[in-house]
């Protein structure tokens, strides 16, 4: 049988395709090199613009040889006129919709923005150009010129009549009409574009001179309120929060800009909303990404320069934080920095800086007398405030008498249990000798951890089989010191409460089985406790 039917006819029209590919990027390179005229060198590059388009086979390398040739003719051009520009403009367009432009070409497109904005160019041959770039993953650190690029297709779109509405349209086109974005990396690579963008504008706007003796609008501010604008759109998609607020985590902006109310005014918005949303993997952001270093939060309190509000929306965003899941002795504790801050807002009646300030002293993170006293006497200073106190001085004494000497010193509740029964339990005597609790089977859930944390003698707690989650796992793990065993057997905890469990450090047996419990975390917690001689990790992953 003949070698030759056996095979693919497509080979034979590969290597055909490829050496007439060859023959077009000799001829081409010969004539672009040699060529004078400037019309001479547009009508070929065009030529073969049309031949790499009309390739029968996909070969990048094919699209490829007119953006290489077109960035060598680009390298250091001064003699293109206007009206010729454009027609490389229009000529190279096409590739780079599928071909991510050298840098050469990216400043001659940068160029043409600068110098043409309102150029009917930039919005029908640039935009799908900028749609790819940031569509897919590019390293703008490594490729800085084609960010300045997209930054300077941005500034071109803020110059039309309606200029933010026109950028608003392209982001909002980038999104989709859908709840979630399709495309994953736009929402990195526009937040790189605009922080670069606010980094660069700063520095040239600490560069003015005469700067109060300045009249007329700078075209400086008109590009930062345009980056600014855009954090703010971002932000108010759902499902692009949540990634905003890690990459603002960092506070990725110069000192020079955070101490700059006229801008600061334009970004608390933002934060605010951020810290507002119910999301714990979203409000929890706006506290510091690293201890010693300043976190929105704390930018966001009166006694901070970068606070432009009297400290309103730091109120805001510390009421969702409480409500949620920072209603918690280690949150509160690194809060005490900010005490003159809450007694400010307190004296205004803020309910949020009077609660604050009454957990503070129920929970007795504060110190000193002196500071204990001054709290009461801001507190008092209010109506709403003495309220708060009073019902603070009515939970100590219940507190107390719950505490006192005296009930049992084991007990067990039933297997339909709810937390409105352990509440109402608890609430009927003295269990200051309790020490063995057993609420396995029942239907508790975290919500009767803050009953839980006023045993201060419970040695022994049995949660098998129940709802208690990663909060109710946190909050006791702050109070309950003393424990020695504990079940969370077939429990939803996972690595996020687990983690907390690290801080009882007299906990001497401990079951996990049937958890979410990874082996990191179950290798961080045998080195944490020292007192650990029992751990049940079967059917987990650590197992």
């Amino acid at each position: 049988m003949s070698m030759t039917k056996n095979l693919d006819p497509n080979v034979f029209l590969t290597n055909e395709y490829h050496v007439d590919a060859k023959k077009n990027a000799f001829k081409y390179r010969n004539l672009l090199r040699t060529a004078r005229r400037p019309e001479v060198l547009i009508k070929e590059l065009r030529n073969l613009v049309e031949v790499s388009l009309a390739a029968p086979l996909h070969d990048p390398s094919v699209c490829q040889l007119p953006l290489d040739l077109a960035s060598s003719i680009l390298n250091g051009e001064t003699w293109l006129s206007q009206p010729m520009t454009e027609e490389v403009i229009v000529t190279l367009a096409p590739l780079l919709e599928n071909n991510t432009p050298s840098p050469q070409i990216c400043n001659f497109f940068s160029k043409h923005c600068c110098d043409a904005p309102r150029s009917t160019l930039v919005i029908d041959m640039f935009t799908p150009v900028v749609r790819r770039i940031l569509k897919h993953n590019v390293d703008f650190g490594k490729y800085p010129h084609v960010r300045r690029f997209v930054q300077n297709y941005i500034l071109a779109l803020n110059s039309q009549n309606a200029g933010e509405s026109v950028v608003h349209a392209f982001v909002r086109s980038l999104h989709g009409p859908t709840s979630t974005c399709p495309h994953l990396r736009v929402l990195p690579n526009l937040v790189s574009v605009c922080t670069a963008a606010i980094h660069s504008l700063t520095g040239n706007t600490n560069n003015r001179t005469n700067v109060n003796n300045y009249q007329q609008e700078n075209p400086l501010d008109s590009h930062m309120l345009c980056y600014l604008s855009l954090l703010a759109l971002i932000c108010e998609y759902d499902d692009w929060r949540p990634g905003l607020a890690a990459l603002l985590q960092p506070v990725p902006f110069p000192d020079e800009f955070l101490a700059q109310p006229s801008l600061m005014k334009h970004v608390v918005p933002v934060v605010e909303r951020i810290g507002r949303d119910g999301r714990c993997e979203v409000h929890q952001m706006v506290a510091s990404a690293r201890e010693g270093k300043e976190g929105w939060l704390q930018m966001l309190c009166p006694s901070s320069l970068s606070c432009v509000d009297e400290g309103q929306a730091w109120a805001n965003v510390l009421e969702t934080l409480i409500s949620c899941c920072c209603r918690r002795k280690k949150f509160l504790a690194t809060q005490t920095k900010s005490l003159g801050a809450f007694m400010l807002l307190a004296l205004r009646s803020n309910s949020t800086a009077q609660e604050v300030l009454c957990l503070m002293l129920e929970w007795r993170l504060l110190e000193s007398n002196d500071l204990r006293l001054q709290v009461v006497t801001t507190l008092q200073s209010t109506s709403s405030g003495k309220r708060a106190y009073q019902d603070l001085c009515d939970r100590q004494m219940h507190l107390r008498e719950l505490q006192q000497k005296g009930g049992p010193r084991k007990l067990t509740l039933p297997s339909r249990s709810t937390d409105a029964d352990v509440i109402k339990l608890l609430s009927s005597g003295s269990f200051g000798n309790l020490q063995v609790l057993s609420l396995a089977f029942t239907r508790v859930t975290s919500e009767c951890a803050h009953q839980l944390i006023k045993l201060p003698d419970l040695r022994y707690l049995n949660l098998w089989a129940t709802q208690f989650g990663d909060s109710g796992l946190q909050l006791i793990s702050e109070h309950l010191h003393k424990l020695q065993v504990l079940n969370l057997c077939e429990t939803p905890v996972t690595d996020l409460g687990l983690a907390s469990v690290s801080a009882l450090k007299n906990l001497r047996k401990l079951n996990l089985n049937s958890t979410s419990l990874s082996a990191s975390t179950f290798q961080e917690l045998r080195t944490t406790l020292p007192a650990l001689q029992e751990v049940d990790v079967r059917y987990t992953d650590a197992w």
